[in-house]
């Protein structure tokens, strides 16, 4: 049976975008519509769609989330030995969008990856709950099969055992975090009539930036 959902639609009015007006730099508009999305409470406003494309050219998209904008980028963690992971070793170019349907916007972001210091990885590893320490230790390898539910649990048990609380978990070497340095950002604020406004962000080099009003 076909669902649809062509009677299905919205009228976004609740912001503007103007050009004249966006910083010079767009990591303090990322910044400032980063802190307005948690002042609103949207939930988890740091969680981004991550697209990647291996080698076999075929591209792939899941949740992470962000968890550090950076001078050149953002940085977010997973385990270096996913799909994703893999996707990254042999192209190391992606994309990221955050959608805030609560002020109709989104934050596309264009960049290249690259995986961040193993010591930073290693601060923020020991920063995270003790369970998400262990869970981490039970994906391996992450996106790879697994015979049940209960093969999870017993070993996730046995990690626990091994590292009770208040233990010290060590950091795997296959997990760590990655940094998208931004090479192009579009900022989109949905506006009455589909007339939406987008702002893009081009990097001209280290230090400054072009903007560009696209048609929506």
């Amino acid at each position: 049976m076909s669902m649809d959902f062509t009677d299905q639609r919205l009228s976004y009015e609740k912001g503007e975008l103007d050009q004249q007006s966006v910083p010079e730099s767009p990591f303090e508009l990322l910044k400032s519509w980063m802190n307005e999305a948690i002042e609103v409470q949207v939930q988890e406003p740091y969680a981004m769609s991550l697209a990647t494309c291996g080698a076999d050219n075929k591209p792939s998209v899941r949740i992470v989330l962000m968890r550090e904008i950076t001078d050149k980028g953002i940085v977010f963690y997973t385990n270096y030995e996913s799909a994703k992971g893999q996707d990254i070793a042999e192209n190391p170019n992606a994309e990221a969008l955050f959608f805030w349907h609560k002020l109709e916007r989104q934050i596309r972001i264009s960049g290249s990856i690259a995986k961040i210091d193993a010591d930073k990885s290693a601060t923020y590893f020991q920063k995270r709950p003790h369970d998400s320490q262990v869970g981490a230790w039970v994906s391996q390898p992450q996106s790879g099969e697994v015979a049940s539910r209960e093969v999870m649990e017993q070993t996730f048990e046995q990690l626990q055992t091994d590292y009770p609380e208040g233990t010290a978990v060590p950091t795997p070497e296959f997990w760590g975090g990655y940094e998208i340095t931004i090479e192009k950002i579009e900022f989109w604020q949905g506006r009455a009539n589909r007339m939406h406004d987008r702002i893009v962000y081009i990097r001209e080099n280290s230090e400054s930036w072009s903007t560009k009003r696209f048609l929506p």
